[in-house]
């Protein structure tokens, strides 16, 4: 049996899932009349304390919408350089927005050190990009960002000028893992993008949110970038259930990460990085590293990686799930 511990987008909807999809009560979402994407956008705005929401397809086009909500034509946004609406969003900023990327160096929890933003916040001169956004990401690499450099970061960039958009890809797993809510970690930024589809489960889906005026706009860019659907409420019914069922759980995924972590513990030449959510990095020797991703595939474990190998625990993973795994990693690991 295949354990797959590539990302938590690889998630089978559940089957109470399925069935809330299958009832789903559906308009059309173009029209702004699909009663379950309603529901999601009233839900989501108001577990992350914003007045209004938007469905989108994915967490790509969800943060190039808020890029290009707050951003024109020859604006600057101040990003992490690992930061995913940066490297791994194929550049849709400036190909699609005509919006100039400052990329900054971020530290080991993926912050930026306020030195550094204050340095690269340009000042009003023709010479130069207008700064109008800072990005940040949290979870980044499954650490949570510290709340007080959020605060503080945040604030920095206000007293600029400057709006504050958050990739919370996985926030809910921020959430989590530190005890506040959701709502308290997104209260900092202007907008705020957050997945359904990788650790809570849901097949398809994120969502933009932001003051009513904001999402507004975006929903404009939304119809432009081929966003629109039309009984989304199919797909949104999976995303509105993993909220209201699959949010508490995702303790258990941190727990399985963690269980992970401590059985790959002792292997020699082999740093494991203790995880604080559901995402575990594995540093290897490279003279270990060539062709072990294929050779875990080939005994039925699945990561990422090379050098530095990537497990990540998810809704489809149980405990034993990870006691089978880690005889095999133990294994090829240390070979």
């Amino acid at each position: 049996m295949t354990i797959d511990l590539r990302s938590d987008t690889v998630t089978r909807p559940t089957a109470a899932m399925r069935e809330a999809m299958a009832r789903a009560e559906v308009g059309d979402d173009v029209f702004g009349d699909d009663p379950t994407v309603l529901r999601l956008q009233q839900r989501v705005a108001q577990m992350l304390g914003f007045e209004a929401a938007l469905y989108v397809p994915s967490g790509t086009q969800s943060n190039l919408i808020a890029l290009m909500t707050h951003c024109g034509r020859g604006d600057e946004y101040l990003v992490g350089q690992q930061a995913h609406c940066y490297r791994w969003e194929a550049g849709g900023a400036a190909v699609l927005g005509s919006i100039q990327p400052q990329p900054l160096t971020q530290q080991a929890d993926g912050s930026i050190a306020l030195a550094d933003i204050a340095a690269n916040i340009k000042p009003d001169d023709a010479h130069f990009a207008r700064s109008r956004l800072l990005c940040l990401e949290n979870t980044w690499g499954g650490r949570v960002l510290p709340q007080g450099y959020v605060q503080e970061a945040t604030a920095l960039a206000r007293g600029q000028g400057l709006a504050c958009h958050l990739d919370g890809a996985r926030l809910f797993n921020a959430a989590v893992a530190s005890g506040r809510s959701a709502a308290e970690l997104a209260q900092p930024f202007d907008s705020v993008s957050v997945c359904f589809s990788k650790g809570l489960g849901a097949p398809v889906g994120s969502a933009l949110c932001g003051s009513r005026e904001f999402i507004q706009r975006a929903h404009r860019w939304r119809k432009m970038l081929g966003g629109g659907m039309r009984q989304a409420g199919i797909i949104a019914a999976g995303a509105l259930h993993a909220l209201e069922h699959h949010v508490d759980r995702l303790a258990e995924d941190h727990a399985n990460a963690r269980r992970l972590a401590e059985g790959l513990q002792g292997l020699p030449g082999v740093k494991v990085t203790p995880p604080q959510t559901n995402i575990v990095f594995v540093d290897l020797p490279p003279e270990r590293a060539a062709g072990l991703v294929e050779r875990l595939a080939a005994r039925g474990v699945l990561c990422t990686g090379l050098y530095t190998l990537r497990f990540v625990t998810h809704l489809d993973v149980t405990a034993d799930d990870i006691d089978r795994a880690l005889p095999v990693l133990r294994e090829l690991l240390s070979a």
